[in-house]
């Protein structure tokens, strides 16, 4: 376990539909794989102490994908929301969703909106899943409410407020699966982070895959730009 954890962690959950394949599977068995992963690296998470952990779960480019692989994600998501409801309030968990709206269902947006308020006043982690969600579509939703508000300059700081979550950038963003690409995940918020990549496929990514992360991230010199 390592010494020193970042505020806030950011990953970009890869692999599920190769690890699926690798195993003569369905892609979507390797989506319930993935949740698996995710549930056991929330909970160390909250362990370790660290305050705010984002995950990519699903982009606004997915929906480019098969209709029957689509459906699945949006019932995995559902599905996973009602299961671990239990497991979030029990370990003092925020759970936050942040993304746009567009082509959600009812039902589904009901049940984020009914987790978000339950666990709005916990005070461990604050768990944040980016969900129907793109960098470049953030940052244009951004824009529009400020157009929208009458202001006529902002600076950075002010400029965060418009964004879907106001929490803390991430100081270490972990990718599984080996791509080296960013895909349209917080590119706002990433701008100082450390990038760290790892072969491991998401469903395979567990506890001591998150210290090597980890562990890595307290080697590196953070300069912010400047000379130390």
């Amino acid at each position: 376990m390592a010494k020193y954890v970042p505020n806030h962690i950011a990953i970009i959950m890869d692999g599920n539909g190769r690890w699926a394949k690798k195993r003569g599977l369905p892609r979507t068995f390797g989506h319930k794989e993935g949740a698996g992963a995710l549930r056991k690296i929330i909970t160390y998470a909250a362990k370790l102490g660290i305050k705010y952990l984002t995950v990519y779960a699903f982009s606004t480019e997915n929906w480019k994908r098969s209709q029957e692989e689509v459906s699945a994600l949006m019932f995995l998501f559902k599905s996973y929301i009602k299961n671990e409801e239990k497991n979030i309030m029990e370990n003092n968990i925020r759970f936050m969703v942040s993304g746009r709206k567009d082509n959600v269902s009812n039902s589904l947006l009901e049940a984020i909106d009914n987790l978000q308020e339950k666990s709005k006043n916990n005070t461990g982690l604050t768990f944040n899943i980016a969900f129907n969600y793109g960098g470049r579509a953030e940052i244009v939703d951004a824009v529009n409410k400020i157009l929208n508000s009458g202001k006529d300059s902002i600076d950075e700081e002010e400029f965060s407020k418009y964004l879907y979550s106001d929490i803390p950038d991430p100081e270490l963003l972990i990718r599984t699966s080996g791509e080296l690409r960013i895909s349209n995940f917080l590119l706002w918020q990433i701008a100082y982070s450390e990038i760290y990549i790892t072969d491991t496929l998401w469903p395979d990514f567990n506890e001591d895959e998150l210290d090597k992360a980890i562990e890595n991230y307290t080697k590196r010199d953070r300069r912010f730009g400047g000379v130390k």
